[in-house]
């Protein structure tokens, strides 16, 4: 796990993008490596369908969440913007492979190896700190992260699906990318992006 997240944090803070781009592949080859290495069941990685339950649940939160998150903006006098309110599908689906890939990063790597450590309920605890200090040093994007990260850790936990939780992160990011201004979001940046915006 160290070293995976020690190459995810070499890629956050490279200024150059050629640099960072080297460290995200590097980091995505060693979790290949690990996960081929530990050959874990398809049911463990999260890569099986999910129950209807479970999706129900945790896209009945999420969706709800999203309303809220939009309700209390416009309540307190802020704005949704326009322009990003039917953002283009590539851009979209694009955001959707994204959060797959970090769910899968989340749950699948880091989650898995932090319940054998520490037992499921840790587990849960351990892996969204990891995910809330991934997207250091913005103060919104890291609370945020940690909030959403123990309710993904804890739905993968009962329910063990990756699908239903990438929904829901593609969806609550994208809400909070129309609600929150980008002044503060610095366009949902992390490392040294977010100083750099």
């Amino acid at each position: 796990m160290a070293i995976v997240y020690a190459f995810i944090e070499c890629a956050l803070w490279s200024s150059s993008s050629s640099i960072r781009n080297r460290w995200a592949a590097i980091a995505a080859l060693a979790v290949l490596v690990f996960v081929l290495i530990d050959r874990p069941s398809i049911q463990r990685l999260g890569l099986g369908l999910p129950s209807t339950v479970g999706a129900s649940i945790v896209l009945a939160v999420s969706f709800a969440a999203s309303l809220a998150l939009i309700l209390a903006v416009l309540w307190l006098g802020g704005q949704v913007d326009e322009s990003a309110t039917l953002p283009n599908l590539y851009r979209s689906g694009g955001y959707v492979v994204w959060a797959l890939l970090q769910e899968f990063l989340l749950q699948s790597f880091f989650f898995t190896r932090c319940e054998e450590l520490f037992g499921s309920s840790v587990a849960v605890w351990a892996a969204a700190t990891l995910f809330a200090a991934a997207h250091l040093p913005s103060p919104i994007l890291m609370t945020l992260a940690l909030v959403a990260g123990l309710f993904f850790c804890e739905m993968f936990r009962r329910y063990r699906s990756l699908y239903p939780l990438a929904i829901v992160h593609a969806v609550l990011g994208l809400t909070v990318a129309v609600t929150m201004p980008d002044s503060l979001m610095h366009h949902m940046r992390a490392g040294i992006g977010y100083l750099q915006y």
